[in-house]
C-alpha cells in the first residue's frame, strides 16, 4: 500500500503527480504546512524531519522529491517514466533531477536576474525537445513542479522563456497533472 503525505503546493505535488501517472491505488493524507501540521508530534512519528513529501510504501518510508520519483517511476516501469536499460538516458534523467535539486530549487531564493541566469541554462538545456531527455519522464515532472511554482514570482516571462513555458503547458494538459490539481485544489 503507498501513503502519499502532503501539503498543496510543495515539493509533494511532483510526487502527487507521478502517483496519478502510475495509475497505482494509493492513499493521500494532507499535512498541512500552512497550519504547521509538519511540526505536530502525530507527523513527527511518522516522518521525523518534518517534510513533505513522505511517501510509505508498505509502512517503509521514502522521503525527498527525487527519492520518491525514482521509486515509482522503477517500480512501474509499465507507466514509462524512467527509461531502464539505457544507460545514458537513465543518466541524464538522473542529471536533469539534480540540476532540478541543486540549481533550480534553489534560484528560488535569489533575486530575479541571478534566478532568471539559472532557469536560462534549463530553457538551453530542454532546447527543442518537448520533453527534458526526449520522452517523458520523472525529470519533466519536477522541472514541471518547480517552474510552475515559481516562474511568475522570478520574472521567467514568455519571451524569454518559451521552451520552459511551452513545457509547462504541455505539462498542464496531462490527465495526471489536471488529477492532481483538482485534488490539492480541493484542500486548499
Amino acid at each position: 500500500m503507498l501513503t502519499l503525505y502532503f501539503s498543496p503546493g510543495t515539493s509533494s505535488f511532483a510526487t502527487h503527480i507521478a502517483l496519478h501517472e502510475i495509475g497505482a491505488p494509493f492513499e493521500a493524507k494532507p499535512v498541512l504546512l500552512s497550519k504547521k501540521e509538519q511540526q505536530q508530534p502525530a507527523y513527527l512519528a511518522i516522518n521525523p524531519e518534518g517534510k513533505v513529501p513522505a511517501l510509505a510504501v508498505d509502512g517503509r518510508l521514502l522521503t525527498e522529491v527525487a527519492a520518491t520519483l525514482y521509486y515509482l517511476a522503477r517500480r512501474h516501469p509499465e507507466a514509462g517514466l524512467f527509461p531502464a536499460g539505457d544507460i545514458e538516458a537513465e543518466a541524464q534523467v538522473i542529471s536533469w533531477m539534480s540540476f532540478a535539486a541543486s540549481a533550480l530549487h534553489p534560484a528560488r531564493l535569489l533575486e530575479p536576474p541571478a534566478a532568471q541566469a539559472v532557469w536560462g541554462h534549463a530553457e538551453r538545456r530542454l532546447g527543442d525537445k518537448d520533453w527534458a531527455i526526449g520522452p517523458y519522464s520523472i525529470a519533466d515532472i519536477h522541472v514541471f513542479r518547480l517552474f510552475w511554482r515559481f516562474n511568475e514570482a522570478l520574472g521567467l516571462d514568455k519571451g524569454k522563456f518559451p521552451r520552459l513555458h511551452a513545457h509547462c503547458e504541455r505539462m498542464l494538459a496531462r490527465p495526471a497533472v489536471i488529477k492532481t490539481m483538482a485534488a490539492e485544489k480541493a484542500i486548499g
